[in-house]
């Protein structure tokens, strides 16, 4: 046997790595952080523990990449709504963002950073930690952008950016647990819309 015949022997068969990861958010958004258990990841996935031990590490570590892909895909449209060009304009497209994100009958109903943290005992602490920080990373960005529109004159100057943030944030939040529920996508727009009629305008 060749030395190249001897290395190949007992060699994980590769995998594809990027897709592999995009089923472990599938599970972890379905599930949620403690309801996703090893056993459904590596089968979702199509590899073994060690495969996935091996390529990223624990399973909080896990979660940690499945939510930085989560951030970047599905829940994009925070980014895209924040260069709305008035303030009404980011508050309308991240409910709208988020109704379709978690009423897409493609993908698993609900917000993966909200399921996660749904549920979480003392063991998963960290998990629960880093899911307030990404939910608040969300809300200090948004009053950001309401505090340029206060400073550009698209909000009123009493307007409060902080208030405002924390009221659709707390909105875009409850749509989604209301859509883990089933609630239709039509009557969350509807709750969406009535939200927003009394936006304060200049």
């Amino acid at each position: 046997m060749s030395t190249k015949q001897r290395r190949s022997v007992g060699r994980p068969r590769g995998f594809d790595t990027d897709e592999a990861l995009e089923r472990a958010m599938l599970v972890f958004w379905e599930h949620g952080y403690e309801g996703a258990n090893l056993t459904t990841l590596t089968e979702a996935m199509g590899i073994s523990t060690t495969s996935m031990y091996a390529a990223f590490g624990n399973k909080e570590e896990l979660f940690r990449k499945a939510l930085e892909r989560y951030t970047e895909g599905p829940s994009a449209y925070l980014d895209r709504a924040l260069e709305e060009p008035t303030a009404l304009g980011t508050a309308t497209a991240i409910l709208a963002g988020t109704i379709r994100t978690t009423t897409s009958p493609a993908r698993p109903q609900g917000c993966m950073g909200v399921q996660s943290a749904l549920a979480v005992g003392d063991s998963g602490q960290a998990v629960r930690d880093l899911l307030a920080a990404w939910r608040n990373n969300g809300c200090c960005r948004l009053r950001q952008r309401f505090q340029e529109a206060v400073d550009d004159g698209d909000l009123p100057p009493q307007a409060d950016p902080a208030l405002l943030a924390r009221y659709v944030t707390t909105l875009a939040f409850g749509i989604a647990v209301q859509a883990a529920s089933d609630v239709s996508r039509t009557e969350l727009q509807a709750t969406a819309d009535a939200a927003l009629r009394n936006w304060p305008l200049c």
